[in-house]
């Protein structure tokens, strides 16, 4: 009889494939009640955890990292939590290790790889990419992810999951000049920002130049640096700081949907209406963007599919099946009720 997996016990129970991996391994971060019934399923069937997992804090051979770059952002949680259960699933250990804004996560990485015989590592967010001498130093496989980077030719032992940044905001400002909008502010990265930030905001200007509007540099702004990026109270604080300036606008368009959440309390708090008197957009297609009132109109990214897609190229790396690549999601764009129609179709 073939040997029930991980992924077999966590369907019969009714949970994802980390919580299987919590009650084997007694965390306390497990409700008794699920565990019981787990541990219960575990022995019913016979199940035998791979023995190369259970042996890993001797032999550390089976661990994969994934080193994340701007944890504030809730976009990320959505994606560790898809990336663990992928993990766990093989019957590989998980490691996790936040990376700071001002540190290197490629020089995070080397030493992590060092320290625990990484079978595997996955970069979320960040500019790894850039570093190319730095990369070579890695010995293990490995995948941006998130990130739609082109890396050069000479980098073989990795690929890229990203949505198509630059496309994806070019729909969405497009949509805001269909809808007549022409004077359209942008929350964006930083301004020396090479990734997610910079593939957004050509996007954004690609699609004014295509409606005739011009580029205005004083619509562009940029994340607070004293603040984490990518969260709510960054787009707050930007927000506010547009609107005092007094910018004449009709939409404010952020790289996120936290800025975005942020933007339209800044824009309630000027005494000001969501989207009768300024509409907002979002991007990355969170929960919390869904069940905000008003909805943030935003561009969804596939997290789940992009999650698989990423732990199964970085499988086929590591097994020698394949070679480098580069996957490009297509973002959707959802219409919310926070983008108020200039003009009729």
């Amino acid at each position: 009889m073939e040997q029930i997996t991980i992924r077999e016990i966590a369907k019969i129970c009714g949970v994802g494939v980390s919580t299987v991996s919590r009650a084997i391994n007694n965390h306390p971060d497990i409700n008794p009640e699920t565990k019981q019934m787990i541990l219960d399923t575990i022995r019913e069937y016979n199940y035998v955890p791979n023995n190369s997992a259970r042996n890993l804090k001797r032999t550390d051979s089976n661990t994969i990292a994934v080193l994340v770059k701007g944890i504030g952002n809730p976009f990320f949680a959505d994606m560790l939590a898809s990336l663990e259960s992928n993990i766990i699933g093989r019957e590989y250990l998980f490691a996790m290790q936040q990376v700071e804004e001002e540190e290197n996560e490629v020089e995070a990485a080397i030493r992590l790889e060092k320290e625990k015989r990484l079978k595997g590592i996955v970069f979320l967010g960040g500019s790894a990419y850039q570093q190319e001498d730095l990369l070579r130093q890695l010995s293990v496989p490995y995948i941006l992810s998130t990130v739609d980077a082109r890396l050069p030719e000479s980098l073989t032992n990795c690929s890229v999951v990203a949505v198509d940044n630059e496309d994806a905001m070019y729909r969405m400002v497009d949509h805001l000049c269909l809808c007549g909008h022409k004077r359209i502010a942008i929350l964006t990265a930083w301004q020396n920002d090479q990734s997610v930030g910079k593939l957004r905001l050509d996007g954004y200007r690609r699609a004014l130049e295509a409606h005739g509007i011009p580029y205005d540099e004083s619509l562009v702004v940029h994340m607070d640096r004293d603040v984490q990026t990518y969260t709510i109270k960054n787009g707050y604080q930007v927000t506010k700081r547009l609107l005092e300036s007094g910018a004449d606008i009709s939409c404010i368009c952020a790289i996120s949907d936290t800025l975005a959440i942020g933007a339209c309390k800044a824009i309630i708090d000027a005494g000001l209406r969501v989207p009768d008197d300024i509409s907002v957009t979002g991007f990355d297609g969170l929960d919390i963007a869904r069940y905000y009132n008003p909805s943030i109109t935003t561009i969804v990214q596939p997290v789940e599919a992009m999650a698989d897609e990423t732990i199964r190229l970085l499988f086929r790396l590591m097994h020698k099946e394949d070679t480098a690549k580069m996957h490009l999601f297509r973002g959707e764009l959802l219409e919310g009720q926070s983008v108020k129609k200039l003009r009729e179709d």
